[in-house]
């Protein structure tokens, strides 16, 4: 199994994941063009992805999604509320998914969906595995619950949010409602949230930490690193920040 971002913050989304026989693209939150000029880029067909999971309705997940399906007949899985909260759009074929969580099977990829708290209608994120190796994928949540450590158990590659540094958000340029938005249970997660579940996860048996969804106004990649050397000098070493403007290296899990 591998892996890579095609892109990630609050201007777009968007990640690959591939096993033998199967190739999954996890939302999309850009244009059709620039979603084909970031495939190119890592070497990849539109019309060599088989499924395309959406975790949630936020533009910055979806905005491309709908086209994409439409144009290459991609069948799209989400969660019911999800579905509703984007409108229903008129699309070839679709997979609805329990908003509880749900195991699902395509090929030798198994993916498993859990629940988040995110201020959306019923937001999930994404467990992969295959040939006994587990990819976690957790972004877009204000705060980590113990179902949610407890499915992170044993990863061998995590995609994890590092939104914001609580202390650059206070004194930041956000209004205070939006402030409250991000820093909130149904937000963000801060470095400090991020650093404790590392913490409470066997760090030391991931094998690569990509950081997600930093902000560009509320964070900086020299905290990031710090927070994670709080926890684990070593996994700071292993550990790559997924950029906004470029896709990043295809990682192996």
């Amino acid at each position: 199994m591998r892996f890579c971002s095609l892109g990630s913050g609050s201007r777009g989304n968007a990640t690959l994941v591939e096993s033998a026989g199967c190739r999954v693209l996890v939302d999309n939150g850009f244009s059709l063009r620039e979603l084909y000029q970031r495939l190119r880029s890592v070497e990849v067909e539109p019309n060599s992805i088989d499924v395309l999971l959406l975790t949630h309705e936020h533009g910055d997940h979806v905005k491309g999604v709908w086209s994409f399906a439409r144009r290459h007949r991609v069948e799209v899985w989400t969660t019911p509320g999800t579905w509703r909260a984007v409108g229903a759009p008129q699309i070839p074929a679709l997979r609805l998914l329990s908003g509880q969580g749900q195991s699902v099977k395509i090929d030798g990829l198994h993916i498993r969906s859990y629940p988040v708290p995110h201020d959306a209608r019923e937001p999930c994120q994404f467990l992969f595995e295959a040939d006994g190796r587990r990819l976690g994928m957790l972004t877009d949540t204000g705060c980590v619950t113990p179902h949610m450590t407890e499915i992170l158990q044993d990863c061998d590659a995590l995609i994890l949010e590092l939104n914001h540094d609580p202390e650059l958000l206070r004194r930041g340029p956000y209004p205070p409602s939006l402030r409250r938005r991000v820093a909130g249970d149904f937000g963000h997660l801060s470095n400090l949230q991020a650093a404790r579940l590392l913490d409470a996860l066997p760090h030391r048996a991931i094998a690569r930490l990509c950081v997600a969804h930093v902000s560009e106004t509320n964070n900086h990649p020299e905290l990031v690193r710090a927070s994670i050397r709080g926890v684990c000098e070593s996994l700071a070493d292993r550990t790559l920040i997924l950029e906004q403007d470029q896709a990043s290296a295809w990682c192996a899990c």
